[in-house]
């Protein structure tokens, strides 16, 4: 089951795609992230689907963020969390996630442009699979982890390399307007195995990257563990989990963005997610 937000002449509204079909959800009401972490109310839909309560539209064409940015409560990313990622870095795998912030501000729609700023130049592509948090999460064991996921998304954690490596740490770097689009889709945790799914990004139609989440170094289950053992978790949190090997900045020549440039970050069960890059 996939839910997604979309913009109407009246304003955002839900739908849920079951079977290539989507559905709006006006008469269930708005979802929040709670009821999306709880398979009753995932329940609920589907019996609302299967006996004809929610209407049939059109596959939605303006879609938004899965999680509206005023409802982001933070942005966790996960570094180096892929075996492939640590490879080209020649880096050795952490013994524990490497933890960063990138602002909430940064989220943006699927189909919304990436603002390249003026004042820095390697501005660079990774896809991720994205973690919303539903429900407060403290000290929770990783088997028990989808209990606490609204679902999974697409994330684009764009970042500029040259702020990153200037600053020695990543928060500005990751931070600029615009660089964290999100979507198209959010899947439920009971839909898709998130430490199975292939992870692809095209620049310009061109592939870049292409692996999988089996390639995770820390898994969900033990990413959403570690970092519930050190901070709380509220709905409306989202972990970024890290991107697989094949980014811009350690290609040989680096290809990195440029306005007029068309992103697409796909992973599987999940949905495209494209963007284009526009000048400041």
């Amino acid at each position: 089951m996939q839910f997604v937000r979309y913009a109407t002449d009246s304003g955002p509204s839900w739908g849920v795609t079951v079977d290539d079909q989507t559905y709006g959800l006006e008469r269930l009401g708005e979802p929040t992230l709670e009821e999306l972490a709880t398979p009753g109310y995932r329940r609920q839909v589907a019996r609302a689907v299967e006996t004809g309560r929610l209407p049939e539209i059109e596959e939605p064409t303006d879609l938004l963020s899965p999680v509206p940015v005023d409802d982001v409560d933070q942005i966790i990313c996960v570094g180096l969390n892929y075996h492939d990622h640590a490879e080209e870095q020649d880096e050795d795998i952490p013994e524990n996630p490497m933890l960063f912030g990138k602002s909430p501000t940064t989220v943006t729609d699927p189909g919304a442009p990436i603002i390249h700023p003026d004042d820095v130049e390697q501005v660079d592509y990774e896809v991720e699979l994205g973690i919303v948090i539903g429900r407060t999460a403290d000290s929770v064991d990783a088997e028990d982890a989808d209990d606490y996921i609204a679902g999974y998304t697409v994330i684009d954690d764009v970042s500029a390399r040259d702020a990153q490596f200037d600053d020695g740490q990543f928060f500005r770097g990751k931070s600029y307007d615009t660089f964290a689009p999100m979507g198209p889709a959010l899947t439920s945790p009971d839909a898709v195995d998130p430490n199975d799914l292939e992870a692809t990004l095209r620049l310009n139609g061109e592939t870049k990257q292409d692996s999988t989440t089996a390639e995770f170094i820390f898994d969900v289950g033990e990413v959403v563990e570690y970092i519930s053992n050190v901070t709380t978790l509220r709905p409306g949190t989202v972990i970024s989990t890290g991107t697989p090997g094949g980014v811009g900045i350690f290609r040989d020549p680096p290809e990195l963005l440029s306005p007029g440039d068309t992103v697409e970050a796909e992973i599987e069960g999940i949905g495209t997610l494209e963007n284009h890059v526009v000048g400041e």
